[in-house]
């Protein structure tokens, strides 16, 4: 699996291919299928490898705050690290890495205090919000062009001044690279809403 996620790093899922990985592996093609069927077993067995690198913490030393944000957080670092991931994250994730941390997210909002039908909406409800800035992030700082991107972006907000007043003022188009301050913030206000619903009578 190291191969197939080096290859994913370098080129991204899109040109992931099982002639190429094979080729990539010193081997033939029909040697690697009896290993797996399809490139979408890869791209299952890369996600659920990545997600080994996830920490899971201890609720007991932290509290549940404190141990979601950790795991959050490293979600996250993952993610960016291999920037292909986030896109494919809409895929039944059944792997048993990845279902050790969902299984430990679903746990830690329990034991806080959230019940359904709150508590899938609040494990969703992070889940997307990491997936969402990852991708984000990963979309908007690729290649050579961001800052290019983020001046185009304010030119349009103040020659538009007029008709998007907020936007030009406040656009989330116009954010340059303090990427870890905005997703942390997001988080705290995420987990203050779910707190909030455990403290409600």
């Amino acid at each position: 699996m190291e191969e197939a996620i080096a290859l994913l790093d370098e080129e991204g899922a899109g040109w992931l291919t099982m002639r190429r990985l094979a080729e990539r592996l010193g081997t033939g093609s029909t040697t690697l299928y009896w290993h797996v069927k399809t490139k979408d077993d890869v791209l299952d067995l890369a996600l659920d490898a990545i997600f080994a690198a996830v920490e899971i913490p201890r609720v007991d030393s932290q509290g549940w705050r404190a141990a979601i944000t950790a795991l959050i957080g490293g979600w996250h670092a993952v993610l960016l690290e291999h920037p292909w991931s986030a896109a494919l994250l809409g895929r039944p994730m059944l792997g048993p890495n990845v279902l050790a941390r969902s299984e430990f997210l679903y746990a830690t909002l329990l034991k806080a205090g959230v019940a359904e039908p709150h508590l899938t909406a609040a494990a969703y409800s992070l889940s997307n919000y990491v997936i969402g800035s990852a991708l984000m992030q990963a979309t908007w700082t690729a290649g050579d062009e961001p800052a290019t991107r983020a001046a185009a972006a304010r030119d349009h907000f103040r020659a538009n001044h007029d008709r998007y007043p907020v936007l030009a003022t406040h656009g989330p188009l116009v954010v340059d690279s303090d990427w870890d301050t905005s997703f942390a913030f997001g988080l705290t206000w995420l987990l203050d809403g779910i707190e909030a619903i455990c403290r409600a009578p």
